[in-house]
């Protein structure tokens, strides 16, 4: 096994069915098998695609705030309902259940981490969303 660190903001962690854990491509959609930890550097709302709606049918995630400041928004479940708002600080995470679309947005540049299973990974934009 390699003795070099792996730069976890340039490569994304799969931990594969058969136990190993390799680095690679992150991956936010479809592709990977087994779970995948990926890392980002946040500047700008752009950066995470706060005005899309992101749903993982595979799996819960673990959306993690390493540093800064942002809030994840949860759709509603039921139409009329109102947004649901985890405001995430350095050091907290939220558990997005599975197949409950989300989307995040920054209140400061952040460090983000994202545990789960990508498989059938879908985006909406914002303005087209209704609840399923």
């Amino acid at each position: 096994m390699s003795q070099t660190p792996i730069d976890l903001f340039d490569s994304g962690l799969h931990f594969r069915p058969d136990g190993n854990v390799r680095a690679g491509e992150r991956r936010m959609s479809t592709g990977s098998d087994g779970w995948q930890l990926a890392t980002f550097h946040v500047d700008t709302n752009a950066d995470v695609h706060a005005d899309h709606w992101e749903v993982h049918p595979s799996s819960e995630e673990a959306v993690c705030c390493l540093s800064g400041a942002m809030r994840l928004y949860l759709r509603p479940e039921h139409p009329g309902d109102d947004e649901t708002m985890v405001h995430l600080t350095s050091g907290t995470a939220y558990v997005v259940p599975r197949g409950r679309w989300h989307r995040i947005e920054l209140d400061q540049p952040s460090d983000i981490m994202s545990i789960g299973l990508r498989g059938g990974t879908r985006r909406e934009p914002v303005a087209r969303s209704v609840a399923e």
